[in-house]
C-alpha cells in the first residue's frame, strides 16, 4: 500500500469516531419526543447518557487492548455492528429499563470500540506529523453534534421517535461498516527497540508501565483536565440563560464551542509537532483554566462568544495530546490499551462535572462556585502534567510484515 493510504487511515478514523460519537450524544435530541410519547422521566432518560460515560470508560480500556492483541479492523467492525444494533433495539423499547440497558449499556460499549483503537492505528502510521494525524481523527467527534444531531432532530420531526432511532441504526451499519473495511495496519510496523519499560522490542509488562510515572502523570491529567471542563461545558446553556441571554442565543454558544475545539485541534496537533507535545499541553491547560474564570465576569452574548472561542479551543485543542504523548512515552505495542486506561480515567472526570455543576446550583442557586472550582482544578491538571518525565527519544526499528 501507499504511504498516501496513510491518510485514508485517519479520514476513517474521523468518520467512526464523527457516527460513534454523534450518535451517542443525540439522546440530549431524543430525550423530549421520548419522554412526551411514553411518559418516562427526563431523569431516567437521562440516566442512559450517565451508563453511557461510565460503560465508555471501561469498554475503552477493553477494546483498547482487544486492538493491541488482535488489530483494530476487527475491533471496528464489532463496534459498528453492535453500535447498529444497539441503536435498532433500543428504538423497539417497550420499558425505561430496556431503553436504559440498550441505549445506556449497549450503545455505551459499542461507541467506546473507535477512539482508542482508531488513534492507536494512525499513531501507527505516523512518525512525522502525528500530532495533526491524531487531531484529524479526534476531530470526528467535534464534528458530530453538527451533524448527526440536526439529523436527529429532522427525523424525529418526520417520523417520531421510534422510526428516528431505527433509522439512525440502519444508518450506522451503511456508513461504519464499509468503512471498518478500509482500517488497516502499516505496511511496515515499527517496532519500539529497548525502552524502560521492555528491551530490544519486547512486549512491555503492563504491571509495570501502569505503576509508571509517565502513566501516573498521564491518567491524573486527564482525569483533572476533563473534570475541569466536563461541567462548564454541560452547564453553559443554563449559565447563560441565568445572565439574560436569550435561550436560543444561548444554545448557538455550545456550538461556537464545538466550531472552535475543531480548530484547536488543528491548531494545537501543529504544534505540538513543532514545538513538542508537553509544552503545548502545559500551555492549552493553563488557557483552559483562565477561559474557566473568565466566565465569572461575562454576562453579555458577545462576550460569551469571544470566551468560548477560547475556551472550546483550548479544551478541544489538547485532548487528542494525550494519544500522542502515550504513544511516546510507551511506543505502539500497547498503545491502544494505555490510551483506553487513561480514557477511563477521563471518562470518570467527565462524570464528575455536570453532577458536581448540579449540586453547586441547587445549593447556591448560581454557577460561581462551579467555574471557581473548575479553573482550580484546570491549574492543577497543568501542574500534575509539567511532571511529566522527559521523553526518550530512541530511533524506531522497522519490522516487517503487513496485518488487517
Amino acid at each position: 500500500m501507499s504511504v498516501s493510504y496513510r491518510w485514508v487511515i485517519v479520514a476513517a478514523g474521523a468518520l467512526m469516531s464523527c457516527v460513534a460519537i454523534g450518535a451517542m450524544f443525540s439522546l440530549a435530541i431524543f430525550q423530549e419526543p421520548i419522554a412526551t410519547a411514553t411518559g418516562w422521566s427526563h431523569v431516567g432518560i437521562a440516566s442512559a447518557m450517565t451508563l453511557n460515560f461510565i460503560v465508555m470508560g471501561f469498554g475503552g480500556f477493553l477494546w483498547g487492548a482487544a486492538s493491541d492483541r488482535f488489530g483494530p479492523r476487527i475491533v471496528v467492525m464489532i463496534g459498528s455492528v453492535l453500535l447498529g444494533l444497539a441503536l435498532v433495539l433500543a428504538s423497539r423499547a417497550e420499558t425505561l429499563l430496556q431503553f436504559q440497558l440498550t441505549y445506556g449499556i449497549l450503545v455505551g460499549l459499542a461507541a467506546s470500540a473507535f477512539f482508542a483503537p482508531m488513534i492507536a492505528a494512525t499513531t501507527a502510521w505516523f512518525d512525522e506529523n502525528r500530532g495533526l494525524a491524531v487531531s484529524l481523527v479526534s476531530a470526528g467527534m467535534g464534528v458530530a453534534p453538527m451533524t448527526i444531531s440536526p439529523f436527529a432532530r429532522w427525523l424525529i420531526s418526520a417520523y417520531e421517535w421510534r422510526p428516528a432511532m431505527l433509522i439512525i441504526g440502519i444508518a450506522t451499519w451503511v456508513v461504519l461498516v464499509p468503512v471498518a473495511l478500509l482500517v488497516r495496519r502499516p505496511p511496515a510496523e515499527t517496532v519500539d527497540a529497548g525502552t524502560e519499560f521492555a528491551a530490544d522490542g519486547a512486549r512491555p509488562q503492563l504491571s509495570k508501565v501502569f505503576r509508571s510515572p509517565q502513566f501516573i502523570v498521564l491518567g491524573l491529567t486527564f482525569f483533572a483536565c476533563c473534570a475541569a471542563h466536563s461541567g462548564p461545558i454541560f452547564h453553559m446553556v443554563n449559565y447563560a440563560t441565568i445572565c439574560g441571554v436569550a435561550p436560543m442565543a444561548a444554545v448557538s454558544i455550545y456550538s461556537v464551542e464545538g466550531l472552535a475545539g475543531l480548530g484547536g485541534r488543528l491548531l494545537y496537533g501543529t504544534l505540538a509537532d513543532r514545538v513538542g507535545v508537553k509544552p503545548v499541553l502545559v500551555a492549552g491547560l493553563l488557557v483552559q483554566a483562565g477561559a474557566l474564570a473568565t466566565y465569572l465576569l461575562v454576562s453579555e452574548l458577545g462576550q460569551f462568544y469571544a470566551l468560548a472561542i477560547v475556551f472550546g479551543s483550548a479544551y478541544g485543542g489538547v485532548m487528542p495530546l494525550y494519544a500522542v504523548l502515550a504513544r511516546e512515552y510507551f511506543g505502539q505495542r500497547i498503545i491502544g490499551t494505555v490510551l483506553g486506561a487513561a480514557t477511563m480515567l477521563s471518562s470518570l472526570g467527565m462524570a464528575f462535572g455536570p453532577l458536581i455543576g448540579g449540586w453547586i446550583f441547587d445549593t447556591f442557586a448560581n454557577y460561581s462556585w462551579l467555574f471557581i472550582g473548575s479553573a482550580m482544578v484546570g491549574l492543577g491538571a497543568a501542574a500534575i502534567a509539567l511532571a511529566f518525565p522527559p521523553l526518550a527519544r530512541q530511533k524506531p526499528q522497522p519490522a516487517m510484515g503487513l496485518a488487517p
